[in-house]
């Protein structure tokens, strides 16, 4: 992804609001399964991760990217942005 790409996102994101957030608990099966389902939906989400919880937004971002195949866009204090392409009707079209 280019910096271009990445930006034109970071700019579709800054409006939306966050729809997945990380408790205590981390990253379980059912927040991966939400995620996949969010994004397949939307192409691009913004998460939170909670106070107790024991990851940190980049450690967050980090992990469920690398089990979802996502493309970070943005990690800005505990809200990550992450992006990847619907498999059925995608959307967001990067030039």
């Amino acid at each position: 992804m280019t910096s271009k790409q990445r930006a034109y996102l970071r700019s579709m994101a800054n409006t939306m609001d966050t729809i997945l957030y990380i408790g205590k608990d981390g990253i379980v099966p059912g927040t991966i399964k939400q995620a996949s389902d969010a994004l397949e939906a939307r192409e691009l989400i913004k998460c939170a991760v909670q106070q107790g919880c024991p990851l940190s937004a980049k450690e967050a971002l980090a992990e469920l990217c690398q089990q979802l195949e996502a493309e970070p866009v943005q990690c800005i204090g505990r809200r990550f942005v992450m992006y990847r392409p619907s498999t059925e009707n995608p959307r967001i079209v990067l030039e």
